[in-house]
């Protein structure tokens, strides 16, 4: 078996990826083929659905792009339904505390272990069931459980998250962090920095991996070197917006 996108994190094999908010199978094959480590199915912000995923997921099989998807909210349903179409990884918003850290995990394991829905057998997950009992047997572990720390309840409680068995990586949300801290589209002031180098210590204390969008302030290269473990750009529709704006621009200065 091939290497999970998590076991490779685990291994210190820092990645990169692209949000995908068009919902558009040709540009989630454009992106996967354009070399991105991962795509982030965005179910929070994209305007598609659970069916709508799928076909970006059929978009990127064979391109070596793990997937990740975010879902609208940490709820058993969202997350059950997420899970069952078959994903590399998960993130889940706004994370504040240990009980919700901890309603996560449950939602994305089975009985004994949690409460995830059971039926392995007929899911798109495990081949539609050719492979569920490998699936219930440890193949679910596999699965990278993203929590998002973007609220000052988050940062307050991001030691108790990030000590969360099950939780793998936590990832920052600048800008809504920085609306509620009170300094909306602010994501490099000052007070905004110094509750994001909470998280990182945080999650580094707990031996967690860490994940994050670059800012105007900080780069994916100063993301890195700061201990970043995956550091996800795009989006999809902001790259071919600034593309079209760039080509555009190009064309009438020429004529």
């Amino acid at each position: 078996m091939p290497e999970s996108f998590k076991a490779r994190l685990q291994a210190g094999q820092a990645a990169d990826g692209c949000f995908l908010e068009m919902f558009n199978p040709i540009a989630a094959e454009i992106v996967a083929q354009a070399g991105f480590d991962s795509v982030l199915i965005d179910l929070e912000h994209g305007p598609g659905s659970v069916m709508d995923a799928i076909a970006l997921i059929h978009a990127v099989q064979g391109s070596g792009c793990a997937v990740l998807l975010r879902v609208e909210e940490n709820h058993p349903v969202a997350i059950k339904r997420a899970l069952d179409i078959g994903l590399s990884g998960l993130m889940v918003p706004a994370v504040n505390s240990r009980a919700e850290a901890e309603a996560c995990v449950a939602a994305c394991r089975y009985a004994p272990r949690g409460h995830r829905g059971m039926a392995a057998p007929v899911v798109r997950a495990t081949g539609h069931g050719a492979s569920w009992q490998d699936y219930v047997a440890g193949g679910a572990d596999e699965l990278l459980l993203m929590c998002q720390i973007e609220t000052p309840a988050g940062v307050e409680d991001v030691a108790d998250v990030a000590a969360t068995d099950g939780v793998d990586l936590l990832f920052v949300g600048p800008f809504d962090l920085s609306a509620s801290l009170g300094y909306l589209g602010e994501p490099d002031h000052p007070v905004v920095r110094e509750a994001i180098d909470g998280v990182e210590q945080a999650a580094k204390a707990a031996g967690k991996l860490l994940g994050a969008i670059p800012t105007p302030g900080r780069t994916p290269q100063e993301l890195y070197a700061a201990g970043y473990d995956l550091v996800v750009g795009g989006p999809d529709n902001g790259l071919l917006r600034e593309a079209a704006q760039a080509e555009a621009v190009k064309l009438k200065s020429v004529r």
